[in-house]
């Protein structure tokens, strides 16, 4: 019985010494990751820089009363367009048609005052030469006329003072726009002057129309640069192109140029406000209408990459580059506005840097990838709209 035993313990116990002898084959290294990528995209460029803002009216007035008293009647639509001069509100005219009749007796009243004055002098004229009349009466007689003279003048003055009165009883619109809702209806009784006048009504022009924005420090600083290397003339002293697109709208469809930019950076906020102006013929823009403008930012030559090939490193943005080797390296990269759909980058690239343009999940900085060649073009034009 233990000789049967005997061959099969040898067996086993060769096994396991086999089993101890033998080593864990080595696992092959996983190969590099495939991107794709690209040297950025060198080219002149037309600079637009995007800002946004809202229309505002050139014009915007509010109607009050130059004179007080009961309104009549109010002869416009509300909402509607009015022109320059167009009657809007008739307040009651009858106590500023007495007034003005009052006014006209006062002058002819005065007139004869003086006629009799001046007659007074002519008749001492020869008097005083004959020695019939003394100098002291005399000169109070021409003291007389030119008092009279003064009483005429006065009471002219009050008569164009009541005819402006009574023509002010009629208010007309004093510029051309559309019109908002009366705040005053017929028969109230209205203040009038120069101050504490009741507000009627409120007029806002249409054409030509603004817009107004904030531009950034470091903009209007570049901007300054710019126009002092003669690159970019100033929109202080050029109408530099502007372009404007609405809430609802895909392209930049209205153009217009910069008309004002302000002297001052509101230092809260680090911006400066500039100011656009438009023609607006159909009264399609409308103020308070919100926008996004394109302003003109010079022509320079300038790097361009797709915003898919840029990340972010919290608040940072960098794009991922590749070495002869296909390491991955990290750049960090200053944006800019989109040009042929494409990003432009002011700093951080190099011409000849390769970036990776596609498959950024794959690539990790000091690691190695398999770059295939890729090319950045500019977007089609429809995809530029969008």
């Amino acid at each position: 019985m233990t000789r049967a035993l005997l061959p099969s313990a040898l067996l086993l116990t060769a096994h396991i010494l086999v089993g101890c002898d033998s080593r864990p084959a080595t696992s092959a290294a996983p190969p590099a990751p495939p991107v794709t990528a690209a040297s950025p995209l060198q080219k002149t460029i037309t600079e637009w820089d995007e800002y946004t803002g809202r229309f505002a009216a050139v014009e915007t007035v509010e109607v009050r009363a130059r004179v007080s008293g009961f309104i009549d009647s109010v002869n416009f639509k509300e909402g509607q367009m009015v022109r320059h001069g167009d009657l809007l509100f008739v307040i009651d005219r009858r106590p500023y048609q007495l007034a003005v009749e009052q006014a006209k007796a006062d002058v002819e009243r005065a007139k004869v005052k003086l006629e009799i004055a001046t007659l007074d002098v002519q008749r001492a004229t020869p008097l005083v030469r004959s020695q019939a009349l003394t100098e002291r009466e005399f000169d109070t007689r021409k003291a007389t006329e030119r008092d009279a003279a003064a009483q005429v003048a006065a009471s002219e003055a009050a008569l164009k003072q009541a005819e402006l009165n009574l023509e002010w009883s009629q208010v007309r619109a004093p510029t051309t726009g559309r019109i908002s809702d009366r705040r005053v209806d017929a028969g109230n009784l209205i203040t009038g002057g120069q101050t504490g006048a009741t507000l009627l009504t409120v007029i806002v022009s249409i054409d030509p129309i603004h817009f107004l924005f904030d531009g950034s420090e470091a903009d209007f600083l570049r901007y300054l640069r710019l126009a002092a290397a003669g690159a970019r003339p100033s929109s202080r002293d050029v109408q530099n192109p502007v372009s404007v697109k609405l809430a609802d709208e895909t392209d930049y469809m209205h153009h217009g140029q910069m008309d004002f930019v302000d002297n001052v950076l509101n230092p809260k906020t680090g911006t400066i406000r500039g100011r656009a102006v438009f023609e607006n013929k159909n009264g399609l823009l409308t103020p308070g209408f919100f926008g996004r403008l394109r302003l003109f930012g010079g022509e320079h030559e300038a790097l361009l990459i797709p915003d898919s090939a840029i990340a972010s490193d919290q608040s940072r943005k960098i794009v991922f580059t590749v070495a002869d080797d296909g390491t991955v390296g990290i750049k960090l990269i200053e944006l800019g506005p989109i040009v042929d759909g494409l990003r432009v980058i002011r700093s951080g690239l190099a011409p000849t840097d390769r970036i990776v343009i596609d498959g950024l999940q794959r690539a990790r900085p000091r690691q190695k990838v398999k770059p295939e060649e890729g090319k950045i073009e500019p977007a089609a034009k429809e995809a530029q709209a969008r």
